[in-house]
């Protein structure tokens, strides 16, 4: 596949393919600290895949857990995105300009990759959706492009709070992000290498959301609800009863969490 990018680049493909294979491990790595389990199975001891939908993300943790521990959920999600991009522009910095940018989105998809499929955590992760939103961030920071980059986190993010805002439906919100976020790429960079990457990660939060988006057309899907205090039984102190059948993973839990006791 050509890229502009590559080809101003000048690098010679061997020592780019290592630095290429060393920015995507050390990506996954840091996609892999997921903040959801950590803080519920390290913390809480009750790990968030127990509960609701089962899924490792910030609103199934918001929805079951609540509380202050939310906000940690929330920067360790952004903060594991932000090293992660910094880290692979550091690498592309000190081999050319040129690849910054390319740089971006390849650490990037691989901070997805290990965000959903953490190998720490049983390949059982969240969906991508906080993490993404950082990157497409940071990708908007002094990017240049045919258009200006900043067009891409401000069409990802004020489409994604219309929608979650208008319907408090927080997977169509999301559905939006994954959806516009390869597009406008496309818009802004017109380089083959960077839409391949931008689809894939578009596509992986898309696929992630797939049981929601069914539920959604049928008119079953939760929505997004303010509450105080804690869902779960362990973190309130209380013993926890024996689980029901867990939820697929992927799925959002149902309006009233399975885990409370009426």
């Amino acid at each position: 596949m050509n890229s502009r990018m590559l080809e101003a680049a000048g690098v010679s493909p061997g020592w780019l393919a290592g630095a290429a294979v060393g920015v995507a491990v050390v990506a996954y790595f840091l996609g892999c600290f997921n903040g959801a389990v950590v803080v519920s199975r390290y913390i809480l001891r009750d790990d968030i895949r127990d509960h609701g939908s089962g899924n490792a993300g910030l609103t199934n943790f918001y929805r079951v857990f609540g509380g202050p521990l939310t906000a940690v959920v929330i920067l360790s999600d952004v903060v594991k995105a932000v090293i992660a991009v910094l880290f692979a522009m550091f690498i592309a910095g000190h081999i050319s300009p040129e690849l910054v940018i390319l740089s971006k989105y390849w650490g990037g998809a691989f901070c997805i990759l290990g965000h959903m499929f953490p190998c720490t955590f049983q390949f059982r992760g969240g969906k991508g959706v906080l993490s993404g939103g950082a990157i497409a961030i940071m990708i908007g920071i002094d990017g240049g492009g045919v258009y200006q980059s900043w067009w891409i986190p401000l069409v990802v993010w004020a489409g994604f709070m219309i929608l979650a805002v208008a319907t408090r439906y927080v997977s169509l919100g999301s559905c939006w992000a994954g959806f516009s976020f390869p597009i406008v790429s496309g818009l802004v960079y017109r380089d083959p290498l960077i839409i391949l990457l931008a689809v894939i990660m578009g596509g992986l939060l898309l696929w992630k959301h797939r049981g929601n988006m069914v539920r959604i057309v049928k008119g079953t899907e939760s929505k997004f609800t303010l509450h105080k205090g804690s869902q779960s039984k362990t973190a309130t102190g209380e013993s926890a009863p024996a689980p029901e059948a867990e939820a697929p993973a992927g799925e959002t839990a149902p309006e009233e969490n399975k885990t409370e006791k009426k």
